[in-house]
Formats: C-alpha cells, structure tokens, sequence
C-alpha cells in the first residue's frame, strides 16, 4: 500500500523533553521527525502529537513543538496512544473523516510506538511506522520493535518513502519546496 496524502494522518508519539537525552541517536529521530511534519503541514495532513504524562517527562522538544502549527497535543498516560480514550476518539474520529492511513514516528519504539501502532492496526487502520523516526534507548529495542511490528502486519517505511509517497509526483510547487527537507 502507497501512502496517500488524502487518506493520511500524522501521529508523533511522545517526543519529550525528559526522554529525548536517553534516546540512541536521538537529534537525527527527531529531525525526521520535524521533516514528517513539515510535508503534513504543508500536504494538508492532519498532524497528532502524543505526550506522555508531561508533569513528569516535560512538553514536546523545542525543535518539534516551534513547528507544531496546527497540530492537535494530547496528553496521555497509556503507553498506548489507541489505549486512551481522548487519544483513540481523536485519531478514530479523523480516521472515519476518511483518513484511515495512520503515520507514526516517534519514541519509544518497543513501547509506545509498538502499542499504539499495534492498538489502531486492530482497530482498522492502515498502520504504517516511519522506521528511521523512531529510537529507543538500544537499537537493539528499535530492532526488536520494527521486527515485530513487520511480523504483526504494521507497514514499515522510512522518511523519504512517506514524504514522496505523500507527493506523488514531481514538478510541483510542493514538491521544489519539500524536497529540500529531504537533502
């Protein structure tokens, strides 16, 4: 399955202050990260951000939080984004607008990205998990995670995939624009 700009929403799991400086190549995650939503933005795609329990683990990083725009913020205490109750009526509430194409990033990769991608995929979605904008603290846990979530039927993709699938051709106006994002 191609992404598709029109059938896609963007959800960046709890990308936070407190949890960024643990996270194995972290700076470059979220670069991706700010790249996805970017294209979003720019594409009309509706933009989600997760934060965990943000008393504790701190706002979205500075880098993703300036460029947020639009985007919806919800905070959470379920490792799961599809386990929460605001969180699984906002996403299934845009979902049945016809945009059933869930795109994460984020972090923790064999935590919070893995229960929620694996939570919306049973609630009907097209799950796809953006690989290289997601981190944990091992890569070895990023390992594990995409390997089961591969083996659960979640979509796996990387920045450059989701951004020109998002496009969909050359030549225009968005295109000149985003893919400067990507060199």
């Amino acid at each position: 399955m191609l992404l598709d700009r029109t059938r896609a929403q963007l959800l960046v799991v709890d990308v936070q202050d407190r949890l960024l400086p643990a996270m194995h190549e972290g700076d470059a995650m979220v670069e991706r990260c700010a790249v996805l939503m970017q294209a979003a933005q720019r594409l009309g795609i509706p933009v989600t951000v997760s934060e965990q329990y943000r008393k504790g683990l701190g706002a979205t990083v500075a880098r993703l939080d300036n460029i947020k725009g639009d985007a919806v913020v919800m905070e959470k205490m379920h490792f799961s984004c599809a386990a929460d109750p605001a969180m699984a009526d906002h996403i299934g509430g845009i979902s049945r607008s016809g945009r059933n194409q869930l795109v994460i990033c984020g972090i923790e990769a064999h935590v919070c990205v893995t229960q929620t991608a694996l939570g919306f995929k049973a609630m009907g979605l097209a799950v796809t998990v953006i690989a290289d904008a997601v981190t944990s603290r091992r890569p070895e846990s990023v390992r594990t995670a995409t390997d089961r979530l591969s083996a659960a039927g979640v979509t796996l993709a990387n920045t450059e995939m989701a951004v020109f699938e998002w496009l969909h051709r050359a030549g225009t106006p968005e295109f000149k624009e985003l893919s400067k994002l990507i060199k």
